[in-house]
């Protein structure tokens, strides 16, 4: 604890941030485990099941559109705390007795948590532009950026893994409350830590500036809409549904595997700074999404080989996980570099907006289009929307922290 005190005050703010996140991450995905493998045990198909998942994705959506503009005028550390306590609330919601978890409900409190992870996460990419010191430079905030989003995304795959091991251990109700008592002990925490002037902007913005005015912002937040749909249609529901009924796998199988994969995807996305060797930015874009267009194709060609089908699959997910880390990361960098210093969390709002309107968009075709046509159809459609990825790269600015 003395250590902690000695820090400067913008450093303990960071890792009280950080320790927000990551407590808001794991319960987030082990939440989102629990309910995709527990309705698919009820015989729900996968169409159903990405129905439960609808309103998360759309109020991501509005969420971080509002949400950027609501952490400017009254502080990030509100719409962190915030966001933490209607994930303690949408949690609440789950356990009510089986009879009452019909898929109205399951999605309101499924709304609910959308609200809660958008507001969590956009509050904790927000913060990072105002704790960076100006003398770390472009390549320092790149690695602080790489930091956050990599752990948060290992300990999601954690958090598959944890949502997969308590629904064997203890039931859906026993999962959901060991979530809910987790969560509400870091939160209260964070009530008191943190920094109340903490993302406030000097000038109030008006609700109309809750659209970015920003050539780059806006561009890049096309870009990264596609290439969370490509992941997502494939992902969220097809997969564990595919790996679940084709191969067999039990709910400790299913979650231990996606759950290795985000923490191996979340340790490349810490990585990355190392990887690209220089601060990234249009050609990093490019060649990046680019690579990464040719691989679900390549997956899908593979699934026709029936002797080797489980390799091609489990093989080209990995490689996948790799390659869109990177992608994932130098996305991240770059929003918090193209954003403005005074109410940076409008324009990561902004951003984080198409990000989620990408998931929503992932989520709803990945059942519709795995239900009628197969995961071969997912995966082509993932390498259509990462080629529109990369066309939209194109129109990045050459440089990095250009706000244009």
């Amino acid at each position: 604890m003395d250590r902690l005190r000695q820090l400067s005050p913008a450093l303990r703010q960071y890792l009280l941030i950080t320790a927000n996140y990551w407590a808001f991450t794991l319960t987030d995905g082990a939440l989102r485990m629990l309910v995709v493998l527990y309705f698919h045990r009820l015989g729900y198909g996968a169409l159903a099941i990405a129905m439960l998942f609808l309103f998360y994705e759309f109020f991501g959506v509005v969420t971080n559109l509002v949400g950027g503009w609501l952490g400017a005028r009254i502080g990030l550390n509100r719409t962190m705390n915030l966001g933490m306590g209607m994930q303690i609330l949408a949690l609440g919601m789950l356990l009510v007795p089986v009879a009452w978890l019909t898929v109205p409900w399951v999605m309101a409190a499924q709304a609910l948590s959308g609200i809660a992870k958008d507001l969590n996460k956009m509050s904790a990419k927000s913060a990072i532009k105002t704790l960076v010191p100006e003398e770390a430079g472009q390549a320092g905030l790149f690695k602080y950026v790489a930091l956050l989003t990599g752990s948060k995304n290992a300990l999601k795959g954690v958090g598959f893994f944890i949502g997969g091991a308590l629904l064997s251990l203890a039931d859906f109700r026993g999962a959901v409350f060991i979530l809910l008592l987790m969560l509400a002990l870091v939160w209260l925490d964070s009530l008191k830590g943190l920094n109340r002037e903490l993302g406030k902007a000097k000038n109030k913005p008006k609700f109309k500036d809750i659209f970015s005015k920003s050539w780059a912002v806006n561009i890049l937040s096309a870009a990264r809409l596609c290439l969370f749909a490509a992941r997502d249609v494939w992902f969220v529901v097809a997969l564990p549904v595919y790996l679940a009924s084709q191969f067999g796998w039990d709910h400790w199988q299913v979650g231990g595997f996606l759950a290795s994969w985000i923490i191996g995807y979340g340790l490349v996305q810490t990585l990355a700074p190392r990887l690209m060797g220089s601060t990234p930015g249009r050609g990093s874009a490019l060649l990046w999404a680019g690579l990464l267009a040719l691989l679900p194709a390549a997956i899908a060609f593979g699934l026709q080989d029936q002797a080797h089908q489980s390799l091609w699959l489990l093989g080209g997910l990995l490689l996948f996980g790799l390659v869109f880390a990177v992608n994932s990361s130098l996305h991240s960098f770059l929003i918090v570099s193209y954003a403005k210093e005074d109410g940076v969390s409008l324009d990561v709002g902004f951003y984080y907006m198409a990000n989620a309107m990408g998931r929503l968009l992932g989520t709803v075709l990945s059942g519709w289009i795995f239900q009628v046509y197969g995961l071969a159809a997912c995966l082509l459609l993932s390498s259509a929307l990462l080629l529109l990825t990369t066309a939209i790269s194109l129109f990045l600015p050459r440089e990095h922290g250009v706000q244009v």
